[in-house]
């Protein structure tokens, strides 16, 4: 878990996706279609990715990928952020977080 936390660490909005996620690219335009900049890490592309997504599964997460955290919190995956999304709260979530302004 301390390998996630340290990547979460003082950042508004962290995604954890693979380059090959289609559902993780889609997760990731619609936080940025909000003006966020989110943190990207591609767990295909991180050294210690398997580790990370050990860690991810761990928390709950299945699949592992898209694994959105908002300040600080682990919101979910790709289904938990469309919900919020549907129900007008994603966008709450972010400002709430400093992610952004209006």
């Amino acid at each position: 878990m301390e390998v996630v936390t340290n990547f979460i660490a003082e950042r508004p909005v962290v995604i954890f996706s693979r380059s090959s996620c289609c559902m993780s690219h889609t997760i990731k335009s619609l936080i940025c279609g909000f003006g966020a900049n989110p943190t990207v890490y591609e767990l295909d592309q991180l050294p210690n990715g398997r580790e990370v997504e050990r860690a991810l599964v761990q928390l709950g997460l299945n699949p592992s990928v898209p694994a959105v955290f908002i300040g600080q919190q682990l919101v979910g995956g790709a289904n938990q952020i469309m919900t919020l999304q549907v129900q007008n709260q994603l966008s709450p979530l972010l400002r709430r977080a400093g992610a952004i302004w209006v």
